[in-house]
């Protein structure tokens, strides 16, 4: 039996009470009814992406774009115990999308894209940075409801290596990933809760300079293995073995 799909609503605690009917309309009951073609009696999910999910079955089609789901129950997942924020450089071509795509698979909570001195791409100021970032949203939320995940992670304003540096200082553990670290990811200490900050640099790697500065913020130099990973997947493969050892996995 398939997972059922999730469809994303404002708030789930403002939908009725099980037994009762709600409409899914707009973008998402466009989703379900046209792309996805459910029909009376086949199960979903609504989310609003802060944990709380609503459980049902299609009552009924409402139109071309809109489905009437009849609510069985309703629950809210906490958030995790350790926040992991990704701080993903700029990556050339459709590979950004790619990164956090698969970063949001594999459990990133929050994305900064990080305007690093080696970055191919440059984001401006302008509309052409906004669209991208729009594209970067729009990819996490659309991974997010592909995974199933009660909360969607946020993908914030993009930072400069300076305020990377300042956000370190206020993560309980700061990671960047680099070839040439003495420590591996599985030497690190990591906390029982709050915040480990994952920073991963572009295709030409971390400049020594950058690498001194996140350093003397208080983030930890670290090597994934023997092998030099791609700037567009590297996070996701480090979230796997942070998965693990915080227990995220476990439930």
């Amino acid at each position: 039996m398939t997972t059922a799909p999730l469809f994303l609503v404002d708030d789930v605690a403002a939908l009725p009470a099980p037994g009762a009917e709600t409409l899914l309309d707009g973008a998402e009951g466009r989703h379900a009814a046209t792309v996805r073609r459910l029909r009376p009696g086949e199960p979903l999910v609504l989310s609003d992406g802060r944990g709380g999910l609503a459980y049902g079955e299609v009552a009924g089609v409402a139109g071309k774009d809109a489905l009437s789901v009849r609510l069985t129950a309703v629950s809210h997942v906490p958030a995790p115990a350790v926040r992991i924020v990704v701080a993903q450089a700029l990556v050339k071509g459709d590979r950004g999308e790619l990164a956090v795509e698969t970063a949001t698979e594999a459990g990133a909570d929050a994305f900064l894209p990080w305007k690093a001195a080696r970055c191919v791409t440059r984001w401006d100021d302008g509309p052409r940075g906004a669209k991208a970032l729009e594209r970067w949203r729009s990819t996490v939320r659309e991974a997010a409801k592909q995974a199933r995940r009660p909360w969607q992670p946020a993908v914030d304003e993009p930072v400069t290596t300076r305020q990377l540096a300042q956000r370190i200082a206020t993560a309980d553990v700061a990671l960047v990933l680099h070839e040439s670290a003495g420590a591996g990811l599985a030497d690190v200490d990591l906390p029982a809760g709050g915040e480990v900050l994952l920073a991963v640099g572009p295709e030409g790697g971390v400049d020594d300079q950058e690498l001194d500065q996140l350093a003397d913020a208080g983030a930890v130099p670290v090597r994934m293995g023997p092998e030099v990973l791609r700037a567009s997947t590297a996070a996701c493969v480090a979230l796997g073995a942070l998965a693990v050892r915080t227990g995220r996995w476990n439930r």
